[in-house]
């Protein structure tokens, strides 16, 4: 299993594959598969895995408790745990305090090696700098309760800077792959954390599964590249082969995913420059399929008739862009009826306002007839 030194961390070395436990197997009920959850877990730390990943929310809560018991057979200092506390449940230091007791019953233990301020954005940011929340994760730090102080981060690259800047902090994790590198924290946020020395934990590599399974056209280019490979173990490479990255998270929910996730780590060669420009040429291709330039700027919004408008547009977008109502189904099942593109009334007022000058109701018509025949 490759690992990664961190200087700045003491010299803790962690697995560059990290098991990222938001999506475990489930049973029909809902509930974690906790038997098969189980061995997917052995089979990874037998792999060399040795950074846990979980959250208090993850599985309804359920995933903290099922990790904590499926741990106490290792000796604790053989694995790094980490754990995050949920910022939109925290709203003064006794907050966090109740729920970090919390945490460490659930998950058997009597310290955290990694603890995040989870999904921090400017909202959450702006409003825990007067709470004493900070301080309190810093006494915990001292104490000896947590090893290493961080967040994880979804919004803009200059929320991202603002927050990295403002204290040191021992890592963070940002959302990063190969198709989303001007998104969120970026490209330019990687290269931020490289100069200020801040090792970097990544989430959504494979981009929630989406670059893992593509249309035959693309499966063909990466299967040029290595016959044996899957798609998503170059995604998982491409990430790798930045050397500030010390942890690439993977939420795998099969054990086809952990075998496939192990031969990639275990003998891990980072991206060739054929490799690189194939994927630089798959990008391309993949947001040449982009079907209008919806910026998600807002201001068509409110819509007189209820429909999102941008929210509708980046379900169609992705649906082209992958070509796989699989990529799209959660975001499109969870997008209210009422707010969907045949809801448009065609009043125009969206389009005297849009600085894109889009077709929005020509392409709102347009998006409700390809998600609703499912035409990929």
């Amino acid at each position: 299993m490759e690992k990664r030194k961190s200087n700045s961390l003491g010299g803790a070395e962690t697995s560059l594959l990290g098991f990222g436990c938001m999506r475990f197997p489930l049973l029909e009920n809902g509930k974690i598969d906790e038997a098969e959850a189980e061995r997917m877990l052995d089979r990874a730390i037998e792999g060399g895995v040795n950074y846990i990943d979980t959250a208090y929310p993850y599985h309804n809560g359920d995933s903290e408790p099922f990790v904590g018991r499926v741990l106490q057979k290792y000796d604790r200092d053989s694995y790094y745990l980490a754990t995050k506390l949920p910022m939109w449940q925290v709203n003064s230091a006794e907050d966090a305090e109740r729920i970090f007791e919390d945490q460490l019953k659930r998950l058997r233990t009597d310290h955290i090696d990694f603890y995040l301020l989870h999904a921090l954005n400017r909202d959450k940011w702006e409003a825990l700098k007067g709470q004493g929340i900070l301080e309190y994760c810093e006494a915990l730090q001292r104490e000896g309760r947590i090893r290493y102080f961080g967040f994880s981060f979804h919004d803009g690259y200059d929320v991202f800077e603002e927050i990295l800047t403002y204290r040191k902090w021992d890592f963070c994790q940002i959302q990063f792959n190969y198709m989303d590198t001007e998104e969120q924290a970026g490209l330019k946020g990687y290269e931020l954390t490289e100069k200020l020395g801040v090792p970097l934990m990544i989430m959504e590599p494979v981009r929630g599964g989406s670059l893992a399974k593509f249309s035959g056209d693309i499966q063909e280019r990466f299967h040029a590249l290595d016959a044996q490979a899957s798609a998503a173990s170059f995604a998982l490479r491409y990430v790798g082969s930045f050397p500030n990255v010390k942890v690439v998270l993977s939420g795998m929910t099969t054990m086809e995913q952990v075998e496939d996730n192990l031969r990639t780590f275990s003998d891990f060669r980072p991206l060739s420059e054929r490799e690189q420009e194939t994927i630089r040429e798959i990008v391309t291709e993949l947001k040449g399929r982009v079907q209008n330039g919806c910026t998600g700027c807002g201001y068509c919004m409110p819509c007189p008739a209820g429909v999102d408008i941008p929210g509708c547009f980046r379900v169609w977008n992705q649906y082209h862009v992958y070509r796989s109502f699989d990529v799209i189904q959660w975001s499109w099942d969870n997008l209210p009826d009422q707010q969907r593109p045949e809801n448009c009334v065609k009043c125009g007022k969206c389009e005297a306002v849009c600085p894109q000058r889009l077709s929005i109701r020509a392409d709102l018509e347009k998006a409700g007839q390809d998600l609703k025949n499912r035409i990929f």
